[in-house]
């Protein structure tokens, strides 16, 4: 099933559809992080004004200028996660309108989310993210824990988040939790595909809208797989709306 939907989802990402929406996507994440960028190195400059290495010697000031700025590049990548999921929050239903509407034309369409609760949610697990993830670097420096803090953090986190975004469009925020920690396998799963686009350069930029186009079609898939049970926690998770 997971394999289905990413295929679906990278599909759709650079379909005419949504092209529109992906430059868009592509634009605020860049902006984003150009800012984040920005804001950084007016830190490090402000720093090396106050607190020079060496006064007789200015050429360490300059390698260490040069060494943060190779560092920015690797805050950066940490950052990530935390800029996807603020910039999946804008784009959500737009994105999930356009996969609903060509994939899933017979089924009723989910309802948007109020633009403050969908904001507000994003606002938060962007916080969190990004907490989580100057934690993770902070642990850059412990050999075999790095790469694993990063990894299964930022797995958890974005299939929670993106999946409980494109749930919450066909049933209540506490039904969409109930159904991802039912389905926790599967959707840490997506989240560990969304964690791994988040260290290759370039195609990160992608995964607000291919977060969103996945968890759309593995909601969708999972309800169908809960529709046949009667009993169990599985009769509660088709459309309550």
């Amino acid at each position: 099933m997971l394999i289905k939907a990413a295929a679906a989802a990278l599909r759709q990402v650079f379909s005419p559809a949504l092209r529109g929406i992906l430059f868009k996507s592509l634009a605020l994440t860049i902006g984003l992080l150009v800012v984040a960028w920005f804001g950084l190195t007016r830190l490090i400059q402000a720093f090396q004004a106050s607190h020079h290495i060496s006064a007789d010697y200015p050429f360490f000031d300059t390698l260490a200028f040069f060494l943060a700025g190779a560092g920015l590049f690797v805050a950066l990548a940490y950052i990530m996660p935390a800029v996807s999921i603020l910039v999946a929050g804008f784009f959500l239903d737009d994105v999930a309108e356009v996969v609903e509407r060509s994939d899933f034309p017979a089924d009723a369409p989910g309802r948007a989310l109020p633009w403050g609760q969908a904001l507000g949610s994003a606002l938060r697990f962007a916080g969190l993210a990004l907490i989580v993830n100057l934690v993770a670097l902070i642990l850059v420096f412990v050999p075999g824990v790095n790469l694993f803090a990063f990894f299964g953090a930022n797995a958890y986190l974005l299939g929670r988040e993106y999946f409980e975004l494109a749930a919450g469009r066909f049933r209540p925020l506490p039904e969409a939790r109930a159904m991802r920690e039912h389905y926790g396998f599967t959707v840490i799963a997506a989240g560990c595909l969304l964690a791994g686009l988040m260290i290759v350069p370039i195609v990160n930029l992608v995964t607000p809208l291919f977060g969103v186009a996945l968890m759309v079609h593995l909601h969708k898939g999972l309800e169908r797989r809960a529709l046949p049970s009667a009993t169990g926690s599985d009769a509660r998770l088709p459309n309550r709306r």
